[in-house]
């Protein structure tokens, strides 16, 4: 059991998503995530066990590698979508209630941005640190904000933005979604976003990238 554990976060730090995936050369032909997992849970690996000693630690190990510049945006997302086709076969125990969530947590681009990359980072990353990510893409105003947060009230919100030009659009979500709702945390990131922009438009905190943002969430929850 501890070798397939030990092979699924290889797997998962080389970006290895399944057998069938070429990347990276070394690996072709050989086991990814997906396998790994599935083998573990033939075998009577707790779920819960498979998350947190086989996924959770090498994402942890890549979060930090790309806040200290040492590995860049590619790494990080053929990580991310090799976690993700691991989370694919642990779904259902966490429908069930067999593994727990730490939380929710809705994310979106605010409206007028259209930039995605930073966002599906971020996403893929809290998935892999056990939230249940509610994603609602780009182009995001405030009333879709609220409406989801209506449907999920004990959930955090992260916005991301790149352009400058919809950093106002960010501060009017922000304000309106705390004069509803002042108690929900609001977390925002983004090339030119700072703490003390975020400080400026009432959010709760700036995360420059999503290993410090998860880290962060796991101490206030």
């Amino acid at each position: 059991m501890d070798r397939l554990l030990n092979n699924l976060s290889i797997a998962i730090e080389r970006g290895k998503e399944n057998q069938d995936s070429p990347y990276p050369p070394d690996l072709k032909g050989k086991p990814g995530a997906y396998e790994y997992t599935q083998e573990l849970l033939n075998i009577k690996c707790a779920p819960d066990m498979i998350l947190k000693q086989g996924m959770m630690p090498r994402m942890d190990r890549i979060g930090k590698k790309f806040a200290e510049g040492k590995v860049f945006i590619p790494e990080i997302l053929i990580a991310a979508k090799a976690m993700k086709a691991a989370m694919t076969l642990l779904k259902p125990y966490f429908d069930n209630g067999e593994v727990r969530r730490k939380g929710k947590v809705i994310i979106g681009t605010v409206a007028g941005d259209l930039h995605d990359i930073g966002k599906n980072i971020v996403r893929m990353v809290l998935e892999g640190d056990g939230w249940e990510v509610f994603d609602l893409g780009v182009d995001v105003n405030k009333e879709q904000f609220l409406a989801t947060l209506h449907e999920h009230p004990q959930s955090i919100i992260c916005m991301s933005a790149l352009l400058t030009t919809t950093m106002m659009e960010m501060e009017k979500t922000v304000k309106i979604i705390k004069q509803e709702s002042p108690q929900t945390k609001i977390y925002v990131g983004g090339a030119p976003l700072t703490s003390n922009f975020a400080d400026k438009i009432g959010a709760d905190g700036y995360f420059p990238d999503p290993h410090s943002l998860a880290k962060h969430l796991t101490k206030v929850i």
